[in-house]
């Protein structure tokens, strides 16, 4: 089959070549791959660190072409998304049916490819924080994948929400559309303190967003946009009587488990019209070098999709 393959000597890190077709273990569908979705993350970290010659990619979309032996996952040509650590960016992938979702008829897989990582990552921190009705949640990264994807779920459960972006001005009307009920710049902005914070920056937002929490409020570390290490200032645990019990968890989707449910849920959302999956760029799996620069360069907000040609 056809794959992209990390070769560190080429642009992104990759190349397209030709390896062996997976062999699915008897809890596996082999899925033929319509489209991945890229992720930050893969293209900071994933490539950077990953064998040569390996096939990288987290998130993808397809039609199952071989069930699971064992009886498990749907059945041969059924739509279906897909979670795993590696292997979604070639033609076929061997997938546990645990972390296969079922998708509509009809719906555009390339739209679907969307919801692993991002709307799966978003729902499984929002519900960590407990009951959102009524409750005042703060989203940071907001223009991210993950970000966008919890600012339109949060909305949904009846949070009052408020978006994180290091540019307002651009991205506020944007976030608005997606349900933000505010958009600020930073923790820092924010006019009263919040209940629940789902963080995709590190570094000194998490800190600031933390001591933003009112009393019993939970920030989820989802991502890493930053390098900066979190140096919390003496006291920041005290308990301070305006903000006591607060607490911080983190968070890793790929130590999930039964995300399938979860991923059919956002597929049967996405396809609907329900959710946007925010796609601001697409183009074929050849020009996955100019996906990776995108991504990296901060120059897509939203998802970036690769269609398998």
């Amino acid at each position: 089959m056809r794959a992209l393959l990390v070769d560190r000597s080429r642009p992104g890190n990759l190349r397209l070549g030709d390896v062996a077709d997976p062999e699915p273990a008897p809890h596996q569908a082999l899925v033929r791959v319509h489209a991945t979705s890229l992720n930050f993350g893969e293209a900071k970290h994933v490539l950077a660190e990953a064998p040569e010659g390996s096939v990288p990619g987290w998130d993808a979309a397809g039609v199952v072409e071989r069930a699971a032996v064992d009886g498990s996952g749907p059945p041969i040509g059924t739509p279906v998304v897909t979670l795993a650590s590696d292997g979604a960016w070639a033609e076929l992938r061997a997938v546990d049916t645990a972390w296969l979702g079922t998708v509509p008829a009809g719906a555009d897989l390339g739209t679907i490819a969307t919801i692993p990582v991002a709307g799966a990552s978003a729902l499984r921190a929002l519900r960590r924080l407990g009951p959102l009705l009524g409750r005042r949640v703060l989203i940071t990264g907001a223009t991210g994948g993950v970000g966008r994807y919890a600012v339109q779920l949060a909305r949904r459960a009846g949070a009052h929400v408020i978006a994180s972006t290091g540019d307002p001005a651009t991205h506020g009307a944007g976030l608005r559309a997606l349900g933000a009920h505010e958009v600020v710049g930073g923790p820092e902005d924010l006019t009263a303190h919040v209940d629940g914070v789902v963080d995709m920056v590190g570094g000194l937002q998490l800190i600031k967003a933390y001591a933003r929490l009112a009393e019993h409020g939970t920030l989820v570390s989802v991502g890493r946009a930053t390098d900066t290490p979190e140096q919390f200032p003496y006291g920041a645990f005290s308990g301070a009587p305006e903000a006591h019990d607060r607490s911080i968890t983190s968070f890793f989707l790929l130590r999930c488990t039964n995300v399938g449910p979860d991923l059919t849920l956002l597929a049967d959302l996405v396809s609907q019209g329900d959710l946007s999956p925010q796609i601001t760029w697409r183009a074929t799996w050849d020009k996955a070098a100019e996906a990776v620069t995108a991504l990296l360069d901060r120059t897509v907000h939203g998802k970036a999709v690769l269609d398998i040609a």
